[in-house]
């Protein structure tokens, strides 16, 4: 049951787990995977706040979503959700969602809202998952277009899965109908994908060839559990030369000298060209970036990335590799 308390000034997001397949059963609520920024929203009266999975304030950079949060009939209320740029066919892209941001052009934007923590000053974290999205949907029922309720099916993991990849979607979570909303933990919900997609910490990048202006790649890292910095491959595609340019000025001012890989990456792989260390120009892992790839080698290296976009709402020392559980 709900009980009273007071509203917190920031939750730690739970997170997900990522499995080769979603679960079965109607124990399962499984919804779209939104490829955007994960926002909680926090209204206390009239005072919004929209707050980064790391508890990062960025109220001022979506002043319009937080106008719309305003229309909401409650006040000491948490929201759970993510905010997408939505191309015409239905699709989130992040890619879209940066440019948007980046040129402050940000009212079109759509905060797709998936999990209620506190309403009017009421906990309800400990409620069942099923029960939050129930008083959240009847929340949301008076709200601008752009507030948008998130919706789930029961049951049918893989069918779900394959329906979502078919409309072009990143993927689902599946999450347990009757669990509490935790924290920090990542059993409770589970996600499937139909892309591989990740993020990792921006360790450096080689000099550009032929007429390819400012860099060629960004070379990529991840922390493992002993807090080494392991490198993880090359990102050379997805970039316009407007974003070429953008993340190069970014990477300037972090430019150093010495290597922060634990190890060195290696000069000569069995798929791509060789990597010249002489050409390679290294960063303070301080930036992270989100990339697409076909799939990870026997030697600990990504195949076939591309460059989605930076990640300012995540720190580059919380970046692990993600592995199906």
């Amino acid at each position: 049951m709900a009980k009273g308390a007071g509203l917190p000034a920031f939750i730690r997001p739970q997170l997900s787990q990522l499995v080769e397949q979603p679960p079965e059963g109607d124990g399962w609520a499984h919804e779209v995977k939104y490829d955007g920024y994960r926002l909680h929203a926090r209204l206390a009266g009239r005072d919004v706040k929209l707050l980064t999975r790391t508890g990062l304030d960025w109220t001022d950079r979506y002043r319009a979503t937080v106008e719309a949060l305003t229309s909401l009939r409650a006040r000491g209320t948490y929201v759970d959700g993510e905010l997408c740029a939505v191309r015409p066919d239905g699709t989130t892209s992040f890619a879209e969602m940066q440019a948007a941001t980046d040129s402050h052009r940000t009212g079109g934007l759509i905060y797709f809202a998936f999990d209620l923590l506190y309403l009017n000053g009421r906990d309800m974290t400990q409620a069942p998952l099923l029960d939050r999205k129930g008083r959240l949907q009847t929340l949301l029922e008076a709200v601008p277009q752009s507030i948008q309720y998130s919706g789930h099916h029961i049951g049918d993991g893989k069918r779900i899965l394959e329906a979502a990849c078919r409309a072009k979607a990143e993927g689902i979570i599946s999450k347990r109908v009757d669990a509490p909303y935790v924290p920090g933990n990542r059993g409770l919900w589970r996600k499937s994908k139909c892309l591989n997609r990740e993020e990792f910490v921006i360790v450096g990048y080689s000099d550009p060839e032929g007429s390819r202006p400012y860099f060629g790649a960004l070379l990529l890292g991840y922390y493992d559990d002993d807090g080494r910095l392991i490198y993880a491959g090359r990102a050379g595609t997805g970039f316009s030369d407007a974003e070429l340019r953008r993340v190069y000025d970014i990477l300037q001012p972090l430019r150093v000298s010495k290597m922060p890989l634990d190890t060195p990456p290696p000069r000569k792989t069995r798929f791509g060209s060789p990597l010249e260390l002489s050409r390679v120009h290294w960063l303070r892992p301080e930036l992270v970036c989100e990339v697409t790839y076909l799939t990870w080698t026997a030697d600990g290296l990504l195949r076939a990335v591309s460059y989605q976009g930076l990640r300012a709402d995540k720190l580059a020392k919380q970046v692990r590799r993600e592995r199906p559980g």
